[in-house]
């Protein structure tokens, strides 16, 4: 394992330690609205500064990119940390048991290193770039499945910003009488690491953060799958509007949702 993988790996269960403990007592957590739809809570906040410090202890000159303490020194180092300690913020102050810590090291824009870990589950998903992708150890490849008719499909809906719901619902509704099935579970990092591992076959999503998809898009990656925005390029990571899924899903939902694309 990279060693700035290890020290990826070392954050992330450590953060994952401390929000399953919370988990026991989810009554007595403060949260705050950040906007309609958006909470934070202080088990996100401590969360962060365990990964921050456990990061910059090893590497105390790289910069952070963290979904709530922000930026500290982006544009001063060649390596940049993409965090969200807590993606699926809603789900965990339901006890929804969908939930996950994200870590990615982007080295000059181009994330390289990424772990996803689902404290539920204990599942650790790893990835370095050009050395394949992992779930506790294992190897693991995105599914097989050539049509859109016989595929599990994930979504995330809109929550926070409305002024896209007609949009997303257009696609919605041509996607899912084409499928096996559409889900939608509340964890960018998960749905993008189920696809990785074969538990479905595509997921798309509009209006997200670096955060929420900079480590499970590496780790898609380097199980076989593609990668996309919603016009089949790369621009996601800045837009936010992402399609994931094996090769050959991949294109179907790209022809379904295309009519949509303004």
């Amino acid at each position: 394992m990279h060693p700035m993988l290890t020290v990826a790996v070392k954050a992330a269960r450590r953060a994952g330690n401390q929000i399953q403990r919370a988990s026991l007592n989810l009554d007595v957590i403060r949260v705050e609205k950040k906007k309609p739809n958006d909470f934070v809570s202080e088990v996100d906040r401590q969360a962060e500064q365990t990964i921050i410090d456990t990061i910059l202890e090893a590497y105390p000159k790289h910069a952070i990119l963290a979904e709530e303490s922000g930026a500290k020194g982006v544009g001063s180092s060649d390596y940049e940390w993409i965090i969200d300690p807590l993606d699926g913020t809603t789900n965990f102050l339901h006890g929804h048991p969908q939930y996950a810590v994200s870590i990615a090291l982007a080295v000059k824009g181009q994330v390289q290193q990424a772990v996803v870990y689902d404290p539920n589950r204990n599942d650790l998903f790893t990835a370095s770039r050009g050395v394949g992708a992992f779930l506790n150890d294992r190897r693991i490849r995105v599914s097989r499945r050539v049509g859109l008719a016989d595929s599990l499909i994930a979504t995330g809906f809109p929550v926070t910003d409305m002024s896209y719901l007609d949009q997303y619902l257009a696609m919605f509704r041509d996607i899912l009488p084409k499928t096996a099935g559409v889900r939608r579970d509340g964890s960018a990092a998960l749905d993008l690491c189920n696809v990785a591992c074969g538990r479905v076959d595509g997921y798309w999503e509009m209006n997200l953060k670096p955060w929420d998809i900079a480590a499970g898009s590496l780790i898609v990656q380097e199980a076989g799958g593609i990668v996309t925005d919603l016009k089949g390029e790369d621009g996601w990571l800045e837009s936010g509007d992402i399609v994931a899924g094996n090769p050959k899903v991949l294109g179907q939902l790209l022809h379904t949702i295309a009519p949509h694309v303004a």
